[in-house]
């Protein structure tokens, strides 16, 4: 016995004639009988009496068919979820990302993917450091995570999507604010506002800005630091104190008048974008997205993938 039995012997009860469902269904008054009775011997009594007009259900086949009708609208349903999951117009994609990350990186790709599949869910997981967003990533609870690509490990798929070259964020009337550009060497005497405490974005600008600490002064520790890059450039805007941070998609300095973003010059841009589990497992709705991000930041699908960690502030 089969759903197509199942579903032959309810539209039997329900039309009370088998030529007729024969012909909804396109094939033979015989073939849909021997569907019935692969019901009947399934079920181990008769199911459907003649009538001089027809059939109709015996008790067992009213039982039956009462419990079939309901069982096979939830499935037919849920088949139907499946369905649209396997062609990516439905289902809900879960994001695991930093604070800022969909103001930077996902605002046109959010507008641009709800026009296309409206019927998808988007849910965005806020985490606050490198170690949640993995975790979330590991225990299935987001199927995409948006972070700074980091190091091996943790057996974390990473593919690289956009790479933000740095820049030092001061107010319009510092000093450096005119300048087209700066050298790494000379911010080793800057003391400038700390980015946050064990991200891959302060790990990488420490690696880079280690070669240089013997070539000028040393300023004094920073008294501040932060938890994300929004809010080092606010505070470099405020005249806190600089800040040397990625310089993020959408924030050209026409639209911040009191700031002013100074190229820093000789410095490895920081890679940004996915981490997954295992980007063949993911479900269309979800490479769908993905892909909608990278298209909309410029970026490109790299073909390959490092398994490790990294952290988006």
């Amino acid at each position: 016995m089969t759903l197509d039995d199942l579903r032959a012997f309810v539209a039997v009860c329900e039309a009370g004639n088998l030529s007729a469902v024969a012909r909804d269904l396109g094939c033979t008054q015989s073939a849909v009988s021997q569907r019935i009775k692969r019901v009947e011997r399934a079920a181990g009594i008769g199911l459907l009496e003649r009538r001089p007009r027809g059939v109709a259900p015996t008790q067992a086949g009213r039982i039956l068919h009462r419990a079939v009708a309901d069982g096979l609208s939830g499935l037919d349903l849920a088949l139907r979820r499946l369905a649209d999951l396997r062609a990516g117009d439905g289902g809900t994609v879960r994001v695991a990302t930093g604070a800022t990350t969909v103001r930077h990186f996902m605002s046109d790709a959010v507008v641009a993917f709800r026009t296309r599949h409206p019927r998808v869910n988007l849910e965005f997981q806020t985490e606050s450091s490198s170690r949640r967003c993995f975790e979330a990533v590991a225990d299935g609870s987001s199927e995409l995570a948006w972070i700074t690509i980091g190091p091996p490990g943790h057996g974390i798929e990473q593919h690289p999507v956009i790479r933000l070259p740095w820049v030092l964020a001061v107010r319009a009337d510092d000093p450096l604010a005119d300048r087209e550009c700066i050298e790494p060497g000379e911010l080793a005497g800057i003391r400038h506002i700390r980015l946050p405490e064990n991200s891959t974005s302060r790990m990488r600008l420490d690696g880079h800005l280690g070669g240089h600490r013997d070539t000028g002064p040393v300023p004094p520790p920073s008294t501040t630091s932060v938890a994300d890059w929004d809010t080092a450039l606010l505070l470099a805007e405020l005249g806190v104190g600089p800040a040397v941070v990625p310089q993020l998609p959408g924030l050209p300095a026409t639209t911040q008048p009191a700031l002013r973003l100074v190229p820093i010059a000789g410095l490895p841009p920081l890679a940004t974008g996915w981490a997954v589990r295992r980007w063949a497992a993911l479900s269309p709705a979800a490479v769908a997205f993905a892909e909608t991000v990278t298209a909309c930041l410029g970026g490109t699908a790299t073909a390959t993938a490092t398994a490790g960690e990294g952290s988006m502030r």
